[in-house]
């Protein structure tokens, strides 16, 4: 089956699961993806998968792929994308492929890619297209095995953060794939959690699951209006991004959250670097400066920042759209659920 060239983005694989990014076309990646793989040195390949209607079968269709070309497949079952990412971290394999749709309509799905540690991005996403279409794909044979990392997760941020003080919140998960994990993990950190729309449906019944969008947080400040809470804090559809809503309801967007993230990293790491994109407030430069930080202003897109940071050891980077990646205490990767 022909496959078509529009899905192969610039951060990702993304299209509708009915016409372009079909059961078909996925198994057709993961073969061109463990070719790719294998070409450097990586067998073992961890797959996830977020809460949408297509993700099992666009999973199982992806482990096959990868099967048929040779590599080994991890498979942690539904999570967030930053489980995915930690599982590549743990599990010591630095290559995964995740399932999501991210915060797009529910009839799309994607793939975000690494391998040996780097985000594929750009010429290293279209590499996979031109292995299908060049009919350069690996023949192997590969094994499946399934494993629960969630466990790890929880108790690695657990027995990393601690609250100076029990806090009331309110977690809005847009029914996406965080609500797997997110009332868990808040509870152990000693929160008491108000709930909304934390059930997994990947018909996105209440609202869309896009916390960059003022009117997605309508649900969650109505709730804190009628609620005395601390804070709120709503998940994207696969949870490496979160919106946060200070006591009065006010959105803390990102280029503020990382002013506050900025002057907790640099007090253990002073003269840290620290990215931000091109659509943050001039003031944030400013302000890591004061602090003794060393700012560095970088394009937009979490796969270039995450690349950025690899290039310059940066302890810190933040996006605009609610991407934030913590290398300090933590391995680099955009997580909304450690943010």
């Amino acid at each position: 089956m022909a496959i078509t060239e529009d899905i192969f983005r610039a951060y990702d694989i993304r299209g509708v699961v009915e016409n372009a990014l079909t059961p078909d076309a996925v198994q057709q990646i993961g073969q061109a993806f463990a070719t790719e793989a294998l070409s450097q040195n990586q067998k073992t390949v961890v797959i996830g998968r977020d809460g949408r209607l297509s993700s099992p079968e666009l999973a199982q269709r992806l482990s096959a792929g990868l099967r048929a070309g040779g590599c080994d497949v991890i498979d942690i079952g539904m999570v967030p994308t930053p489980v995915l990412y930690y599982a590549t971290h743990k599990l010591k394999t630095g290559t995964g492929i995740m399932v999501t749709g991210s915060h797009n309509p529910p009839q799309y799905n994607g793939l975000k890619m690494l391998i040996a540690g780097n985000t594929l991005y750009g010429d290293g996403i279209k590499a996979l297209y031109r292995i299908i279409v060049e009919d350069r794909v690996n023949n192997g044979e590969g094994t499946h095995t399934d494993q629960d990392i969630l466990p790890d997760y929880l108790d690695t941020i657990v027995n990393d953060i601690k609250l100076e003080k029990p806090l009331n919140i309110a977690v809005d998960c847009g029914n996406g794939v965080a609500g797997v994990v997110a009332t868990e993990l808040f509870t152990r950190l000693g929160c008491n959690v108000t709930e909304l729309f934390c059930d997994v449906d990947g018909n996105f019944p209440n609202h869309h699951p896009d916390p960059s969008k003022p009117e997605n947080l309508l649900d969650l400040q109505n709730t804190m209006k009628e609620n005395t809470l601390d804070i709120g804090l709503a998940f994207d559809g696969d949870g490496d991004r979160v919106g946060i809503l200070d006591d009065k309801q006010n959105i803390l967007w990102a280029d503020r959250q990382m002013m506050l993230y900025a002057a907790d990293v640099l007090k253990r790491k002073p003269g840290a670097l620290i990215i931000f994109d091109i659509k943050s407030t001039t003031n944030l430069a400013t302000y890591i400066k004061n602090l003794g930080g060393e700012p560095l202003m970088w394009k937009t897109g979490h796969s270039f920042i995450k690349a950025k940071m690899k290039e310059t050891g940066a302890e810190l980077a933040g996006e605009m759209s609610g991407h934030i990646f913590f290398k300090e205490r933590w391995f680099g990767f955009d997580d909304g659920l450690y943010s």
